[in-house]
């Protein structure tokens, strides 16, 4: 008979006492500017003022903010001279989003009909 395995204890994540990564990325995901941000970095890097002119002049204060949140979630990285670009995994996520996206499109033209 198989051994039973020992019980696991969950870690809490950030945004979550469940110890549910999903749970902490929906939250990270749901403050404001952070999905704007990763969406504008989705094709090419950006300079901090490049960002906050494509987040329609978002407060320096915040975007700097969600930039370190996005950074320290693995999401973001800053390159010298370039400016913030996605990392593998923010690609990833933005990947995963994308047929959302579409979905929304869709789903806004029927809203409209």
């Amino acid at each position: 008979m198989p051994k039973p395995m020992p019980a696991v204890k969950k870690r809490a994540v950030r945004g979550s006492r469940s110890g549910r990564p999903v749970m902490a990325l929906l939250d990270l995901l749901g403050r404001r500017w952070s999905l704007r941000i990763l969406w504008e970095l989705r094709e090419q890097p950006l300079t901090s003022r490049g960002l906050r002119t494509a987040c329609d002049e978002a407060s320096p204060t915040i975007l700097q903010t969600r930039l370190w949140e996005l950074r320290e979630a693995g999401l973001v990285e800053l390159v010298p001279g370039d400016g913030y670009r996605l990392t593998t995994l923010g690609k990833d996520l933005t990947e995963t989003i994308l047929p959302l996206h579409r979905f929304a499109e869709r789903w806004s033209k029927r809203a409209e009909a």
